[in-house]
């Protein structure tokens, strides 16, 4: 299996790894700071090399039984060869900062609606997230957005922590979505913002709920009798990452 280094550290931008396995046009690595797509998020892109004259572009990348594989193009690195990974950081950031977006925007709907989230979709420039909740409307939503720039502008950090799965029967308010979805695990991941809000989850984060920027709703769309959808953007980071 691929040791997921992007679950403990989202700011890795490079790394070194090992071939384990090689077919077509993927490879699986021993370890990665390459996103796998899931969750809602997409997965991440960049290279990989091994020395100076030999390159591949990691086009895609997904979970697998054998571990996370990168799809890549040109002819394949050997099993054994070590390589060293580079992502697309402004993408990952993006990501990083529409997830954590959403991550708000769930605390705030469930701590005052005590509602779950039905789906939601990050993009580069917009996010996309689905609600049940009975008479929401334009201005409903404007007032859950306001709240969510009050937690942006609050700056609570962010962090990554591990907790046994046994303590999801003791705070079942730690899963936002259908608790079926919740992989197999021994351990749950948790993003902690500290003061606000702590949700299991397996995607990557920023540190801080002022590197989100302020935070526009786009429109909402009517998804069935009670379901909404709402899209948001966001502007500029109040903080940026050193």
């Amino acid at each position: 299996m691929t040791d997921g280094l992007y679950l403990v550290d989202a700011y890795l931008r490079e790394f070194d790894a090992r071939v384990v396995a090689a077919s077509t046009d993927e490879v699986v690595l021993d370890r990665t700071t390459f996103y796998p797509e899931g969750g809602g998020q997409p997965a991440d892109v960049g290279r990989l090399t091994a020395g100076p004259d030999r390159s591949w572009t990691v086009t895609s990348v997904a979970k697998s039984k054998e571990g996370i594989r990168h799809r890549v193009d040109g002819t394949l690195p050997s099993v054994g060869q070590a390589v060293h990974g580079e992502i697309d950081w402004d993408r990952r950031y993006a990501h990083m900062r529409y997830h954590t977006c959403l991550h708000i925007l769930s605390g705030v709907v469930y701590h005052r609606f005590g509602s779950d989230i039905t789906g939601g979709q990050i993009y580069l420039d917009r996010a996309r997230m689905d609600l049940s909740i009975p008479d929401f409307d334009r201005n409903v939503a404007e007032q859950v957005v306001g709240e969510v720039n009050r937690v942006v502008d609050q700056d609570f950090p962010i962090a990554v922590r591990f907790v046994p799965r046994d303590e999801l029967a003791r705070n079942p308010g730690l899963v936002r979505v259908d608790a079926q979805l919740v992989p197999e695990v021994e351990e749950l991941r948790v993003i902690d913002i500290q003061g606000f809000d702590a949700q299991a989850d397996g995607g990557t984060h920023v540190r801080s709920t002022a590197e989100v920027g302020a935070v526009a709703l786009q429109k909402i769309e009517n998804k069935g009798a009670r379901n909404k959808r709402l899209y948001l953007s966001l502007g500029p980071p109040v903080r940026r990452p050193a």
